[in-house]
């Protein structure tokens, strides 16, 4: 069986270690983790790899944020990958640092990475996992919060937090939407 993992971010070294491009960010460690590496494709970077019984196609796409459904779909069709086996990593500005929400569908609570997805696949019942970057940010910096960097104190905490989202994936593929939100949401 195999699996889309699709981490979104924007590319380019001014967005590298944003708090936007985490999807970026935990498959990066996911491959780093697998001593695997991405290779430059249609519509992204993208690495495969073996959990078990299942293959991974980990995608980071070239498409900036606001168009990330145009490489999802290609490399959906492309691979013949079924809908209930993608997973699209997303940061929150909802949720505390560092802290993961797992669902199988839903809307794109106002993530244009999401909402293009949505528009693309013409569905929202696309598995997601949110990976909470906090809301410190005065009135009206939501922009620039979003588009910094991680705080020395939230560095410190990063890479046991992404090795959770590691876990969470993993589950995802092994075990199903279901038993990775009862295993990793509230985490």
């Amino acid at each position: 069986m195999k699996y889309l993992i699709v981490g979104l971010g924007n590319i380019g070294d001014e967005y590298r270690d944003t708090r936007h491009n985490i999807g970026f960010k935990i498959l990066d460690a996911l491959a780093e983790a697998s001593n695997i590496s991405f290779t430059t494709e249609r519509y992204g970077d993208v690495a495969k790899m073996r959990v078990k019984n299942k293959q991974l196609v980990l995608l980071k796409p070239s498409t900036y944020m606001n168009l990330s459904g145009n490489a999802v779909r290609y490399w959906k069709e492309k691979e013949g990958i079924d809908l209930s086996h993608i997973l699209v990593l997303v940061d929150d500005l909802a949720l505390p640092f560092g802290a993961i929400r797992i669902k199988g569908q839903g809307s794109d609570a106002g993530h244009n990475g999401l909402k293009n997805i949505a528009q693309m696949l013409n569905t929202t019942a696309y598995a997601r996992l949110r990976f909470g970057i906090g809301n410190e940010f005065p009135r009206g910096c939501q922009v620039d919060y979003v588009l910094g960097r991680f705080s020395a104190d939230e560095c410190e905490k990063l890479q046991a937090r992404l090795d959770i989202a590691i876990d969470a994936i993993k589950t995802f593929c092994l075990a199903g939407i279901q038993n990775a939100m009862n295993s990793f949401n509230n985490k």
